[in-house]
């Protein structure tokens, strides 16, 4: 079921192009990744979605229905540029917060002392936010973010300045968040996040969309027909089978154990590439590489510059 639809937006700033004719469907309870290179149009696109500004042209849905002005209350949204009050109690900022995203105060509290809580920063509640570290400063603006449950949450870059441990905490608690029923689009330059959290991608370059699908269908779209063998035997025995007909990219000897990566000229082929040294070598491993989201993000980019 579609939860969000977000239909040929187009925004021009002055002569800059921010967004041209670009449309993305997102699942409802998926994680969908809006991915990008900086200045490429992904905030100005969260910035419609939250109706901080209107788009020239185009029209945003949610839940099958035009959106409205109150539909904001729906949506918890982490900007990238943070913005806490530095010298506001913690605690009294955050009720604060969630009372203008339509909690009571009653409800507020209590909503944000079961996530101070389980983040283990209840003794934090009286501090001022300027006795925190950035990381910690996050971690209650993602407190913020969430606690009035909305049902639509859009993170743009959610893991910078938080060390691993941190990062895996929050990474654990937005894939709960999925579970329990909301949507979320999240932006990033984080690929292997991508990779962990994102069922579908988009990718915005130079005001377009470039490349729109599930991730797996985008990590097999791209991959470059590479395959992984390690082996026993001699590696003469292996090149002089392989040289004619494929590419060898490389090739690590390790005492008796070998790993050569070889590319097949021909698509889907990886059968008939095994069948051939299977012969000739002792086969210990074989794998056809699949590239990351990091390479899928670096290709379509570079294959999306014009031709000189």
């Amino acid at each position: 079921m579609d939860f969000f639809e977000a239909k040929n937006i187009t925004k021009v700033f002055a002569t800059t192009k921010a967004l041209t004719d670009v449309s993305i469907t997102v699942k409802k309870q998926s994680i969908f990744g809006l991915l990008g290179p900086n200045g490429a149009g992904k905030t100005t696109l969260i910035r419609i979605i939250n109706q901080i500004t209107a788009p020239d042209s185009g029209e945003i849905f949610l839940e099958g229905r035009k959106m409205k002005s109150s539909d904001v209350s729906l949506i918890g949204y982490l900007p990238e540029e943070r913005g806490l009050y530095q010298k506001m109690k913690i605690g009294e900022q955050a009720v604060y917060l969630a009372q203008l995203k339509g909690l009571s105060k009653h409800d507020a509290i209590a909503a944000l002392k079961k996530w101070f809580l389980k983040f283990e920063i209840m003794d934090w509640w009286n501090k001022k936010i300027e006795e925190l570290s950035k990381g910690m400063q996050q971690k209650v603006q993602f407190i913020t973010t969430v606690a009035h449950n909305p049902k639509l949450l859009i993170f743009d870059e959610p893991f910078s300045g938080f060390d691993p441990i941190n990062a895996t905490l929050l990474k654990k608690e937005i894939l709960n968040l999925r579970d329990k029923g909301a949507t979320i689009i999240f932006s990033t330059h984080n690929m292997a996040s991508v990779e962990e959290l994102c069922d579908h991608i988009a990718l915005i370059n130079k005001s377009v969309k470039i490349v729109d699908g599930p991730t797996n269908e985008i990590r097999e779209k791209y991959k470059s027909n590479l395959f992984e063998i390690t082996y026993k035997g001699e590696p003469g025995n292996l090149y002089s089978t392989l040289e004619e007909r494929y590419k060898i990219l490389n090739h690590i000897e390790e005492n008796t154990i070998n790993r050569v990566t070889v590319q097949n000229p021909e698509k889907d082929a990886g059968n008939q590439l095994l069948r051939e040294i299977i012969p000739v070598v002792d086969v210990i491993a074989f794998r056809e590489i699949i590239p990351g989201m990091n390479d899928v993000f670096i290709k379509a980019v570079q294959e999306d510059k014009p031709s000189n």
